[in-house]
């Protein structure tokens, strides 16, 4: 995080914005499961402290992050997208998708929107999108926090319905043993078919 992990979120408010949402996904390079993102409106003071880019937190921390985030937060909003639609409209748009579902749900409504990456939402807000927003942005990082538990939750359930591909250790991600998995066991319901390392295995 930058020294003013607030910068952004103040910037909006300063142009009378008062509803400032930070939005991330997680899971756009897996070979399996959702992709999966969050929106999140946080009160500023916030009694929070260790927020920053899910990537750079141990599960044990993200997953306490994520409750006192729950917790605290204003608003939190979670959308998914699916393996099938991810094959039908490709990775990015479903990943923008995911970004539009997860700020419909938040109540309040929001008025300014800021993303992680460089694609605006099809969504009719003002927004900002933030490359590596993650960690620059307090509200954008506890949103990759939120959409990286969240998905991880999802694939350690599908890894009890799915046990041989274990899918609770990589997450879907193309590891040497999920490659190895897909080789010996062939394709899952929860694969992404349109993606390279999977679709060789399609019939």
């Amino acid at each position: 995080m930058t020294d003013d992990v607030w910068a952004f979120e103040k910037e909006a408010r300063l142009n009378g914005f008062e509803a400032v949402a930070g939005i991330d996904e997680a899971g756009r390079g897996p070979l399996a499961g959702p992709v999966v993102s969050a929106a999140v409106i946080l009160p500023n003071p916030l009694p929070v402290s260790g927020i920053q880019d899910s990537k750079k937190i141990s599960p044990k921390k993200r997953e306490k992050l994520f409750d006192e985030i729950q917790r605290h937060a204003i608003a939190v909003g979670v959308g998914i997208v699916e393996p099938v639609d991810i094959d039908r409209i490709n990775i990015l748009q479903a990943s923008l998708l995911s970004m539009v579902i997860a700020v419909q749900k938040l109540h309040p409504v929001p008025d300014f929107l800021l993303i992680d990456g460089i694609f605006p939402i099809s969504f009719d807000l003002p927004q900002k999108a933030i490359p590596k927003g993650d960690a620059l942005s307090i509200s954008i990082g506890a949103a990759s926090i939120v959409a990286k538990v969240t998905r991880d939750r999802i694939m350690e359930n599908y890894s009890k319905e799915y046990p041989e591909y274990d899918f609770s250790k990589h997450k879907g991600y193309p590891t040497k043993a999920h490659k190895a998995a897909i080789l010996q066991h062939g394709v899952s319901p929860i694969h992404r078919k349109s993606f390279r390392g999977v679709k060789e295995y399609c019939l």
